[in-house]
């Protein structure tokens, strides 16, 4: 069962000034990351957020996809952080063209990074990810959109999965998202953006 629906998430792009593309070819991808509002700033390190993908097929038919993800980083990094400023934590927001299909750390492929991205710095380790604009910075961080293990019910817990990166909990809807990447790719060209949305921001 769905959490969202394609139109709530069409409405809420608009309702910011968004782009969400309609028109032209098929797979005109509109992926936008929701993360759980309702953990508040707690660390849970578990895959409680949902990605989505909104488009057209070749038939004009409308879809609507959602995979199990997480949009934070796990516990692992919040507590080793490996930038003296901190763990990333990406900020809301619609970042055009941001993504490009290429290979995860040289090992697969996934959406990977390729145009500046904005991202608040924690290094308290507090267990609560702080998300004050004054730690936010904007640049090439390596924020993929990738997947966590191969285990078949998907991954339970965050851990090392995620630095930043926004990761699917489970392999085959990973794949899954990756063929409609291809789909996308093959009429629009090897550029994706992505949207962050937080849930209570959804109409």
């Amino acid at each position: 069962m769905n959490r969202y629906s394609k139109q709530q998430i069409q409405d809420t792009l608009v309702d910011k000034g968004y782009k969400y593309f309609t028109g032209g070819k098929p797979y005109n991808l509109n992926i936008v990351g929701v993360r759980n509002s309702a953990t508040g700033d707690k660390v849970t390190n578990a895959f409680d957020d949902t990605m989505t993908v909104s488009y057209a097929d070749n038939n004009g038919e409308e879809h609507y996809h959602e995979y199990k993800c997480t949009t934070d980083p796990g516990k692992h990094w919040v507590e080793n952080v490996m930038n003296k400023s901190g763990v990333a934590i990406l900020k809301p927001g619609q970042y055009r063209g941001s993504h490009q299909i290429g290979l995860h750390q040289g090992k697969y492929e996934a959406l990977c990074q390729r145009k500046p991205l904005s991202v608040y710095r924690d290094n308290n380790k507090d267990g609560e990810y702080n998300l004050d604009e004054n730690t936010v910075e904007t640049g090439i961080f390596g924020i993929n959109i990738h997947k966590a293990g191969s285990r078949e019910k998907g991954s339970t817990q965050i851990d090392k999965w995620s630095a930043g990166c926004q990761v699917f909990a489970i392999e085959t809807e990973f794949y899954e998202f990756m063929l409609l990447a291809h789909r996308a790719k093959d009429n629009w060209g090897n550029g994706f953006t992505y949207t962050l949305l937080d849930s209570n921001e959804l109409c």
